[in-house]
C-alpha cells in the first residue's frame, strides 16, 4: 500500500496551484457571464479529478477499517488458544516436577518383567515427545498471534495518516467549492445553474431486468442536489449517483470513477444500452449512466442537480463506453 503522504502530496500541490492559479489579477472590467461560466467549467475540470482522488482514498479507507475489524475477530479466539496451550504445558511441567525423574526411574527398576519395563520406557519417550509438541504448538501459535497483531498495528496506524490526509485534502477541496459557488452567484444571482433537468424520457420504455431498474433509479434521483463525495440518498456527485443506480438492481460499484471503470467493460458507441456507463475526459473523471437516444443521467457539477443531458456534450473518454453487465 502507497505510503499517504507520498498518495496525496502531489494532489495537494495540483490543488493549491489551482487556487493560486485562479486568483484574479488586477480587474480593469468585470467579467462577462460567458467568461465566469467558462472560468468555472476550466476550474471544475481540473477540481473533479480531485474530487474522485478524495472518493478512491475514502475507499480504501473504509476497507482498511473493515480489515481491522476482521483482523481483530481473528485475534481474540487465537489468544485465547495460546493461553489454554500455555496453561496445558504449565501442567505439564507441574505433573512432570512433582513426579520426577528419580521416582520415574525408580518405576523403571522395580518393573516386573522386561515387557513391564518396554512399557514404561515407551511411556515416558512418548510424554516427553507429547510435551515438546505441545510447546511447538504454542510457539506456533505464538508466532501467528504476533504476526496478526503486527500487520493490524501497522494497518491501524495507516488508516490514522490516512484520517489526516484526508481531513487536509477535503479542506482544500471545499474552499475552491465555495471559491466556485461564488462565482456562479456572480455569474446567475443564485447558487444554481438553469436549463430543463429532464430533456427526454425518463425513464424510457425498457424491457425488466438489471438495466431497467438501473436506469429508473437514476432517473428516479433528477433534481437531486450535488454534493461531492456524497452517493445518496439526498445528494450525489458522479460515481455516487452510478454507485447508487446499480445498486438497486444488485448490482455493487465502489464509489469512484476509477474503480468503475475496472468494474466495466468496453462497449462500442454503437452498442450502447440503457444502464451503461459513459465516462469522460482522458482521465475518466467524470461518469454518468445511459438511459437511450444519445441521453444520459449525470450529476454534473457543484451548485447543480442531477439532471439528463447529452453525452455528446464533453469528451468522451477513449473506451469510455461501458457496460457493467
Amino acid at each position: 500500500m502507497p505510503h499517504p503522504r507520498t498518495l496525496y502530496r502531489g494532489l495537494i500541490t495540483a490543488l493549491g496551484v489551482l487556487l493560486i492559479g485562479l486568483v484574479p489579477s488586477t480587474v480593469y472590467a468585470a467579467p462577462s457571464v460567458a467568461e465566469i461560466e467558462k472560468q468555472i467549467n476550466e476550474a471544475w475540470e481540473k477540481l473533479e479529478p480531485a474530487i474522485e482522488q478524495y472518493n478512491k482514498v475514502h475507499n480504501d479507507l473504509t476497507k482498511n477499517q473493515k480489515k481491522a475489524r476482521d483482523l481483530q475477530k481473528k485475534i481474540a479466539p487465537l489468544s485465547l488458544q495460546v493461553q489454554v496451550s500455555l496453561g496445558q504445558v504449565a501442567d505439564m511441567a507441574s505433573a512432570y516436577y512433582m513426579t520426577g525423574p528419580a521416582s520415574r526411574l525408580t518405576g523403571l527398576l522395580n518393573a516386573k518383567s522386561p515387557d513391564q519395563f518396554l512399557d514404561q520406557l515407551t511411556t515416558l519417550e512418548q510424554i516427553s515427545q507429547t510435551q515438546q509438541q505441545a510447546i511447538a504448538g504454542v510457539a506456533a501459535q505464538r508466532d501467528i498471534y504476533d504476526g496478526q497483531k503486527a500487520q493490524l498495528d501497522q494497518l491501524i496506524a495507516t488508516l490514522a495518516q490516512q484520517d489526516a490526509a484526508l481531513a487536509a485534502q477535503k479542506k482544500s477541496i471545499q474552499a475552491e467549492m465555495d471559491r466556485l459557488q461564488k462565482l456562479r452567484i456572480q455569474a446567475y444571482g443564485s447558487s444554481t445553474v438553469g436549463g430543463s433537468l429532464r430533456i427526454g424520457v425518463c425513464p424510457p420504455v425498457l424491457p425488466g431486468g438489471a438495466r431497467a431498474t438501473a436506469v429508473k433509479k437514476a432517473c428516479s434521483l433528477i433534481g437531486k442536489p450535488y454534493v461531492w463525495g456524497a452517493d445518496g440518498p439526498n445528494s450525489y456527485d458522479c460515481s455516487g449517483l452510478t454507485k447508487a443506480a446499480w445498486a438497486a438492481a444488485g448490482k455493487s460499484l465502489e464509489h469512484y470513477t476509477g474503480a468503475q471503470w475496472n468494474e466495466s467493460h468496453y462497449v462500442s458507441r454503437a452498442n450502447l444500452q440503457p444502464g451503461d456507463l459513459v465516462f469522460f475526459y482522458s482521465d475518466h473523471h467524470h461518469v454518468g449512466i445511459y438511459v437511450g437516444n444519445g441521453l444520459m443521467v449525470h450529476a454534473p457539477h457543484s451548485g447543480d442537480y442531477v439532471r439528463m443531458a447529452y453525452i455528446s456534450n464533453m469528451p468522451i473518454s477513449p473506451s469510455g463506453t461501458r457496460s457493467v453487465l
